[in-house]
């Protein structure tokens, strides 16, 4: 303290002090409270920007759709092709009462067609099963696509209404019967050569080719026995 202070005046100097000390604290806590408002609003900001900027996330591909996709887009896998040619005699009678008086007699050379393989589009995603790096597929059983009579190389070979022309003229509806017998003796015959289960040994090469070229590794195709209704085989037809 001065000397040159008076006694009056220090009970002033000690409440001007005080109130310098209480001017600096009250400073101080709001520098503070701004400090601390500044960097939890800092924070808030940090947190919305990196809300509407967070990176895209990730692509993911469903590799069993993809591998499914790629197959139904086959449709119908055909994988065996049985062609035979037949000789199919036909012939039609002319009565009076029990007696014969005429017989047409039509010899048919027929080349028949028959296709088996593999119908896709009974397949879905859950005969994919996708196991590490391994893609397991179970298709369908193989049946017969399609059967029928190559009519460019088919013929009537010969049409005889016998003695004085007395058989009736049938002509067409021989050729039709010759059709319709030739196309069941060659499907007959097509299954009893064993032709699903060619189609079916056919349809596993060809998927995993299809697959491997699509860049695929660790495939295993597994095949479905065929049904028995799906191939009428005939023991009168010799294999």
């Amino acid at each position: 303290m001065s000397l040159n202070s008076s006694p009056k005046s220090y009970p002033f100097s000690i409440l001007k002090n005080l109130f310098l000390m209480a001017t600096g604290s009250t400073t101080l806590i709001l520098l503070g409270l701004f400090l601390g408002g500044w960097g939890l609003g800092s924070r808030i900001l940090s947190g919305i920007n990196a809300f509407f900027n967070a990176p895209p996330p990730t692509p993911k591909v469903e590799v069993s759709s993809l591998i499914f996709e790629q197959i139904r887009g086959l449709s119908q896998l055909t994988t065996a092709v049985f062609v035979m040619d037949a000789v199919v005699p036909t012939s039609q009678e002319r009565k009076l009462g029990n007696l014969v008086v005429g017989k047409t007699k039509l010899l048919y050379i027929a080349r028949g067609e028959v296709r088996a393989g593999i119908d896709l589009t009974a397949l879905n995603s859950n005969h994919i099963k996708i196991d590490d790096q391994n893609v397991h597929i179970q298709l369908p059983p193989p049946e017969i696509l399609d059967h029928k009579i190559d009519v460019e190389q088919s013929k009537v070979y010969d049409y005889d209404r016998g003695f004085l022309g007395l058989g009736p003229d049938v002509a067409p509806q021989l050729q039709t019967l010759a059709q319709q017998s030739t196309l069941d003796k060659i499907m007959a015959t097509a299954c009893n050569k064993g032709i699903l289960d060619e189609a079916n040994q056919r349809a596993q090469l060809a998927v995993t080719q299809l697959l491997t070229t699509a860049g695929y590794d660790h495939i295993k195709v597994i095949a479905t026995p065929p049904n028995s209704n799906h191939c009428p085989i005939s023991t009168a037809v010799s294999p």
